[in-house]
């Protein structure tokens, strides 16, 4: 530390995101001579490594622009986020009407799936990726279908379970009726293992249920 005091690596602790953001994007001017370039704090590494003739006496020096440093994104108000993020809305408004009928949800929900590929964040891509595609992260069409037809339910029962679920967990866990209808056209005899999520009270995590020539039964 400047202050010359003692003191162990373990004592050391990391600075929170929200500060290593706003000093990653301070300027600073490179000390190197016929050069002066102004640079982030975060890419001066990088920047410095262009550089052989630097010697260890030569420091850089912050750029006073006056004013409150840059608050990162995520540590703003909801508002003062909205703020920030007019010009950027203004223009995905203006594309969603040219290209994709007006539709900015779907616009924003690609680029929020696009970052989460870019990130190798592949799980939450795919359940995100199901959502938008109505699927949602529940239960499989076939392991649906069974339940459907174990329980006696008509199409009408199903749909009144499968809205009264969704309203009250807010989870998709069941299929809509179109994709049971899709699954029961499809769906060759056999069994389909499946297991709740989240574990339902009072119910085994585990369950298998079967479907023998469009009907289901224990063998």
């Amino acid at each position: 530390p400047s202050c010359w005091y003692p003191c162990f690596p373990t004592d050391l602790v990391t600075p929170v995101k929200s500060f290593l953001n706003i000093l990653d994007n301070l300027s600073i001017r490179c000390p190197v001579k016929e050069c002066d370039e102004e640079i982030l704090h975060g890419k001066y590494g990088q920047h410095l490594s262009g550089h052989k003739e630097m010697k260890e006496g030569e420091l850089y020096s912050y750029i006073n622009k006056g004013g409150r440093p840059r608050q990162h994104l995520l540590s703003l108000t909801r508002r003062a986020q909205k703020h920030r993020l007019r010009e950027l809305k203004r223009q995905v408004k203006a594309f969603a009407e040219k290209e994709e009928g007006g539709d900015i949800k779907a616009v924003c929900m690609t680029l929020f799936l696009l970052a989460l590929r870019a990130k190798n964040e592949h799980k939450q891509a795919d359940e995100l990726e199901a959502i938008m595609q109505g699927r949602g992260s529940g239960l499989h069409p076939a392991v649906c279908l069974a339940i459907r037809i174990n329980t006696f339910l008509s199409c009408s029962q199903y749909h009144k379970m499968y809205r009264t679920v969704k309203a009250v967990t807010g989870r998709q866990i069941f299929q809509p009726l179109h994709a049971l209808r899709t699954a029961e056209k499809a769906l060759l005899p056999g069994y389909h293992p499946f297991e709740w999520k989240p574990p339902l009270k009072n119910v085994s995590t585990n369950t298998e249920v079967g479907i023998i020539d469009g009907l289901s039964g224990l063998p």
